[in-house]
């Protein structure tokens, strides 16, 4: 088997999980462009409780991503993930049979209580080798890119006619379908990937918490889905008021998304070709912020407003994709685990607060100040991310060994210690696992092998 591509097994596992995660996505964004309008018949109707009901799954996402990641290598993948997606389901009959705002909230927070990101990534560590693992994320990263895309589409489009009941009743059909797909399709695996790759370690989540670099990144993914939820709150009402009717918003979402994504490709491959990372990085928060501001001033010409959003997505789609490649890049050897549990918890918590700022801006300061204080966040970030690292041609490699103890391991961390382009060696005895953070250009993944072959 080639370790330069995916396995035909591994294929059809990073497939059917990607599809999962997808669709799970699909239900939670499907809602976020049409809510403010279509929402204005369920009783307690106003605009901070549009933004309570949008952003509520994000606030138990973030409180129970990691617990279900933890929960998930105790009891096994399958039945986090299955059981997760039940709750998404219930969550999602819930708003779907509601008559009030408060209903539809619940239902939203349920919706989050169904926390299976982490013990997906965890089971598309387990089914992947450790050279493929970044392919296989990648896939699922990919795979909400375009359920974003979708829902921006199909919200704005199927709402005319099935209304928000509707939606709420295909995204839970959706959940139904996802625990056919893993059951059916997903691989059947009885190994696990190493704990530090996958989920969260307790005990490194307050040191990883305080670390200055992953901080950056943390705070980054807070401000940007909260920048994100809550435009939502208020673009939908703008676009109205910019005489687009609410079944053609479609018609501005979808071509500049999809020419967003062609934008960021050649951003991402000459930011990691020439490693000016940060400088794009830095140039996408700057390009974001300027789009905020636009669009606070844009009240008449369509096309103006499609340009704003067309720059608005392309920076946003970059940072979305940069983020958790940099947790991966910056994080400690054995720590990505961690770092990602940590990362996705703000990134659920910016979706939350995002919502109530999204609401509360509208009776206190209008779209248009809100927009202004988002690009005013969007500073304070920019501001934030100078003294990040830049991240070059670093990645951490994992390995599995036949340790029996700390003396032999002690000896064994000296030896690949000394191979070319190592950064930095952990080696987790109980879990016989090693991993090698190690500059790419220079670490050759062979002769870490052979010392472990031989030790």
């Amino acid at each position: 088997m080639s370790s330069d591509a995916l396995s035909p097994f591994e294929k059809r596992a990073a497939l059917s999980l990607s599809l999962v995660f997808a669709l799970r996505m699909l239900g939670l964004f499907m809602i976020m462009p049409v809510f403010a309008i279509y929402g204005k018949d369920l009783i307690g109707y106003s605009p901070l409780w549009v933004g309570f009901a949008i952003g509520a799954y994000g606030l138990t996402q973030a409180l129970l991503q990691i617990p279900a990641g933890i929960l998930s290598d105790r009891f096994g993948r399958r039945p986090i993930i299955y059981g997760g997606l039940i709750i998404f389901a219930l969550g999602s009959l819930v708003a779907a049979f509601s008559e009030s705002v408060y209903g539809v909230t619940i239902g939203r927070a349920l919706q989050g209580t169904g926390a299976i990101a982490s013990a997906i990534l965890a089971l598309a560590a387990d089914v992947t080798r450790e050279q493929q693992r970044s392919k296989a994320m990648g896939m699922i990263g990919v795979s909400i890119g375009l359920a974003f895309a979708m829902a921006m589409v199909a919200g704005p489009v199927l709402a005319p006619f099935i209304g928000l009941k509707g939606l709420f009743l295909i995204t839970a059909a959706g959940a139904l379908v996802g625990i056919a797909i893993v059951y059916f399709l997903v691989p059947h695996v009885t190994t696990k990937a190493p704990k530090g790759d996958t989920i969260a370690i307790p005990s490194l989540i307050a040191k990883l918490a305080k670390q200055p670099q992953l901080l950056r990144l943390n705070v980054g993914i807070f401000i940007l889905h909260l920048s994100l939820t809550a435009i939502f709150v208020n673009l939908p009402l703008k676009l109205q008021h910019m005489q687009l009717l609410a079944n053609e918003h479609w018609k501005i979402y979808l071509p500049a998304l999809l020419i967003s994504f062609l934008l960021i490709i050649p951003m991402l491959i000459v930011s990691s070709k020439k490693q000016k990372n940060k400088h794009f990085y830095l140039f996408s928060i700057v390009l974001m912020s300027l789009s905020l501001v636009a669009m606070a001033f844009t009240d008449e010409s369509i096309l103006i407003m499609f340009i704003v959003m067309l720059l608005f997505f392309t920076a946003f789609n970059f940072l979305e994709a940069s983020l958790p490649a940099f947790i991966s890049m910056l994080s400690p050897a054995g720590t990505k685990g961690t770092a990602m549990g940590i990362y996705s918890t703000y990134q659920f918590s910016g979706a939350f607060i995002g919502g109530i700022v999204g609401g509360l801006s509208y009776k206190l300061v209008g779209s248009s100040g809100l927009f202004l204080c988002l690009a005013g966040l969007m500073i304070v970030w920019f501001l934030l991310s100078l003294g990040m690292h830049n991240p070059s041609k670093i990645r951490t490699f994992t390995f599995t060994s036949n340790l029996k103890n700390e003396q032999q391991a002690n000896v064994l961390i000296n030896q690949l210690a000394a191979l070319d382009g190592a950064l930095e060696v952990v080696i987790i005895t109980e879990e016989k696992a090693v991993y090698i953070k190690a500059n790419t250009q220079l670490f050759e993944r062979q002769q870490a092998q052979h010392i472990l072959d031989n030790s």
